[in-house]
C-alpha cells in the first residue's frame, strides 16, 4: 500500500471514531411530552398561586390548539357565545354603552302641553273625536313619521325597561350631555286634514296652526338657560317629515336634527356631519317567514302614488315602462288600510320591490320592503340612508341610476339575471338587519338612533368650545355643513 493511502485510511478511521464519540454525547431533540414533563417538574418549585395561574393558562392554550386543529368548524355558535359573555362583562364594568363606554346623559325637556300631548289632542279633535278627559287616554296616531313618538316614549320608560340603551335619562340638566326636545313636529304638520284638490279654503281659519306652534316652540327654547349656553348645539329635535319645522329651520339649524332625508334642507341647515338620518316607520306587516324564492312568484312589485313632484316625477315614466311587463305588479294606490293590506301581500310574495324617489329622495316603501325581505330596487340618485356606518346597503339592495331605469327592458332584464342563489343571499342579509328598522324591537331602531346621536357628542363639544373663543361670529356654519351625496373621483 502506498504511503499516502495508508495516511488517508488512518485519518478516515480517526474521523469516524470522533464522529461516533460525538454522536454518543449529542442530546436527543426534546419532544412535546418531555417539555411538558420538564415544565411541571420546574413548577413544583413555584408558589401555589403561581402554579395555579400557570396551569390554567396552559389549559387554555391547549384547549385553543385542540379546537383549531381538530374542530375548526366550531366557530359561529362559539363566537356568538363568547361575544355575548364579553359584552356582558364590559357592560357590567363600564356602563350601558357599546364597548363598555358609559351611556350618554340625556335631559328630557318638560315642554308645555301644547307641544306634546296637545298636538295629539288637536289631531284627534280635527277628525271629530271628543275631547279626552285625561292625558293617559290620548293615543298617538299611526303614520310613517313616528320616530318622535318612539324616542319620547323610550325616555319616559323606567330604567329597568331600557337595558342596553346607549343613553340614560337624567333629571338634573346640569348633568346632561344632550337635551331632547319632544315636540311632535311631524304630527303637528298633519293635524289639519288635507282638503281635496279644488275644494278651496274652508269657511273659517282652522283651530290649529302648525306654523304658530313651531314659532311658539322656538320662542320657548330661546328663553331656556341651557339653549342660550350652547346656542342650541347640544339639543336634539326630531323633524322626520321632510316638511316638519320648515318655518323655523334657520333658528334651530345648530341642533342635531333627526331627519328622513335632506331633500328640503339647504346645506347650511342640515348635513350628514351634524344630523342623523332616521328610518320611516314601516306601515305594513313585517314578514316573519323564512327566506325563499319559490314562495315569491312576482318578480317586481310597487304600489304607491303614481304622480309626485320634483324627483318623484320619475314614477310616472316607470309606470309607463313597467306596467305591461310579465311578472311585474305596479299599481297606483294612496295610503289607506285596504292599500296597506294589499301592499303587505304584494311585498311578501315578490322577489324585488321598486323604490323610486317621492317628493324627496326617500319614501316609506323602502323600509316596508326591508321588513318584508323583498329586495329593494332603489331608483333615487340623491338618496341618503340610515345607519350607513352599520349597514352596507349594497348587500341588501340593488341601486339603479335614473337614466338607466327608464330604458325599456333594462330594469326587468337586470332583475331576471339575478340568480336564485343570489336572491337568497340578499334575503338572508335583509333578515340580519331587519331589526334596525323595527321601532318596537327591544334593541332595534330606537337604540340605533340613540347610538347615532351619541356619536355626534364630540363634534358638539368641539363646536361649543370653538364658539366660546371666537372673537367674531362667522357668517356661515364653517366646515360642519356639507351635504354632498356624490363624490367626484380623481
Amino acid at each position: 500500500m502506498p504511503f499516502y493511502s495508508k495516511i488517508m485510511d488512518e485519518g478516515a478511521a480517526a474521523s469516524a471514531l470522533a464522529s461516533s464519540a460525538k454522536a454518543k454525547t449529542r442530546k436527543p431533540k426534546p419532544t412535546l411530552i418531555s417539555r411538558i414533563h420538564a415544565f411541571f417538574h420546574a413548577m413544583n418549585r413555584k408558589p401555589l398561586l403561581k402554579q395555579t395561574l400557570i396551569t390554567f393558562s396552559l389549559f387554555c392554550v391547549l384547549y385553543a390548539l385542540f379546537n383549531a386543529f381538530f374542530n375548526p368548524s366550531l366557530d359561529a355558535d362559539t363566537t356568538a357565545a363568547t361575544t355575548t359573555v364579553r359584552s356582558a362583562i364590559l357592560a357590567a364594568a363600564g356602563g350601558g354603552g357599546r364597548g363598555g363606554s358609559p351611556p350618554v346623559k340625556v335631559y328630557l325637556y318638560d315642554l308645555p302641553h301644547r307641544f306634546t300631548y296637545g298636538v295629539i289632542q288637536q289631531h284627534s279633535l280635527a277628525r271629530g273625536a271628543r275631547a279626552p278627559h285625561t292625558v293617559s287616554s290620548l293615543k298617538y296616531p299611526g303614520h310613517q313619521h313616528m320616530a318622535e313618538w318612539y324616542l319620547f316614549s323610550d325616555l319616559t320608560r323606567p330604567d329597568s325597561e331600557r337595558s342596553g340603551s346607549p343613553v340614560v335619562r337624567v333629571v338634573d340638566p346640569e348633568e346632561a350631555d344632550l337635551f331632547f326636545v319632544p315636540f311632535f313636529s311631524s304630527l303637528s304638520l298633519i293635524v289639519n286634514p288635507i282638503r281635496p284638490a279644488g275644494s278651496g279654503p274652508g269657511p273659517e281659519k282652522p283651530a290649529y296652526s302648525d306654523e304658530e306652534n313651531q314659532e311658539a316652540l322656538v320662542e320657548w327654547l330661546e328663553a331656556q338657560e341651557y339653549w342660550k349656553r350652547s346656542n342650541g348645539r347640544d339639543h336634539v329635535i326630531v323633524a322626520s317629515d321632510p316638511n316638519a319645522m320648515y318655518r323655523v329651520l334657520d333658528r334651530v339649524r345648530n341642533c342635531v336634527l333627526l331627519v328622513a332625508d335632506f331633500g328640503r334642507l339647504r346645506p347650511d341647515q342640515g348635513s350628514l356631519v351634524k344630523d342623523v338620518v332616521v328610518p320611516y316607520s314601516h306601515r305594513i306587516r313585517s314578514y316573519d317567514g323564512d327566506v325563499s324564492v319559490e314562495n315569491r312568484k312576482t318578480l317586481l312589485f310597487f304600489m304607491g302614488n303614481r304622480y309626485r313632484k320634483e324627483g318623484g316625477k320619475i314614477r310616472d315614466i316607470l309606470f309607463q315602462v313597467l306596467e305591461k311587463e310579465e311578472d311585474v305588479i305596479i299599481k297606483h294606490g294612496a295610503q289607506s288600510r285596504e292599500s296597506r293590506r294589499a301592499a303587505s301581500q304584494g311585498m311578501h310574495t315578490s322577489k324585488f320591490c321598486l323604490h323610486p324617489a317621492g317628493d324627496t329622495p326617500s319614501a316609506c316603501r323602502l323600509f316596508d320592503a326591508i321588513v318584508s325581505l323583498c329586495i329593494p330596487v332603489i331608483v333615487s340618485d340623491n338618496i341618503e340612508l340610515p345607519f350607513e356606518d352599520t349597514i352596507d346597503y349594497k348587500k341588501i339592495a340593488l341601486f339603479v341610476d335614473t337614466d338607466s331605469s327608464i330604458k325599456p327592458g333594462y330594469l326587468v332584464s337586470k332583475l331576471r339575471a339575478v340568480t336564485p342563489k343570489r336572491i337568497l343571499k340578499y334575503q338572508k342579509e335583509l333578515k340580519e338587519v331587519k331589526r334596525y328598522f323595527e321601532y318596537e324591537e327591544p334593541d332595534g331602531t330606537v337604540n340605533e338612533i340613540w347610538r347615532q346621536v351619541s356619536k355626534k357628542l364630540p363634534l358638539i363639544k368641539l363646536m361649543i368650545n370653538r364658539e366660546k373663543r371666537l372673537l367674531k361670529r362667522e357668517a356661515d356654519c364653517s366646515c360642519i355643513c356639507t351635504n354632498q351625496t356624490a363624490f367626484r373621483t380623481l
